[in-house]
């Protein structure tokens, strides 16, 4: 089985719980407004991979990996190669000896996801639900826009996102990952900080050539 993949990056601090491993997949056919990630939405043959090659990858990390984060891009919009993922996972942890959680994000709602996908949330320990409403901005913790719920699945899910429910974001924390030419941020921003970063590199003589985050 094949799946779109943008892009893949370790160690992830700011979407989940712990060290994660973080996996944008390629393909969105919602395209919400305001979407800081809209390079991740052509839904591009050419970025399919063998979804045991993200396997492979993720066996080379460091033993200290605490959970995978799945986001994008839509997953679901994939859902054979998303199930394909999920369940080739839950074999890879199992095999870790630790607790690895596994965190989804999605812009359908909860009650889609459950009419339509309820496979995928049986392999799922927490999900990030709804479309990103920039009016709503910023949200939760681990979450863009405040309509959207962090919604724990199972024991490991309650246990490490409980306490996130009901939680505010705080300030705002973004790492910043390189592929080549390509600079991208992991994190959610809160409104106006992309663009706070992008002034602050320009009075440092670092200054950006095409965005994905601006309309």
């Amino acid at each position: 089985m094949r799946i779109r993949v943008n892009r893949v990056h370790y160690p992830v601090v700011v979407l989940g719980y712990g060290r994660r491993a973080g996996l944008w997949v390629q393909g969105c056919g919602i395209g919400c407004a305001g979407c800081v990630a809209r390079d991740t939405w052509a839904a591009d043959p050419a970025t399919e991979v063998e979804v045991g090659a993200v396997v492979d990858w993720l066996r080379r990390l460091p033993s200290d990996v605490d959970g995978v984060t799945i986001s994008g891009g839509e997953p679901f919009d994939q859902p054979d190669a998303l199930l394909a993922l999920l369940r080739a996972l839950h074999a890879w942890r199992a095999g870790t000896g630790r607790p690895v959680d596994l965190l989804g994000y999605s812009g359908r709602s909860l009650t889609a996801l459950r009419a339509r996908f309820a496979p995928h949330l049986e392999l799922l320990d927490a999900v990030v639900p709804g479309p990103y409403v920039a009016a709503e901005a910023p949200g939760g913790m681990w979450r863009g826009s405040a309509n959207q719920d962090l919604v724990p699945l199972t024991a490991l899910g309650h246990e490490r996102y409980d306490a996130d429910v009901d939680r505010p974001a705080g300030p705002t924390r973004m790492q910043l990952g390189t592929d080549g030419e390509r600079v991208y941020h992991i994190g959610i921003p809160a409104p106006g900080d992309l663009e706070a970063l992008e002034a602050a590199l320009a009075r440092r003589g670092l200054v950006y050539g095409e965005v994905s985050w601006r309309s």
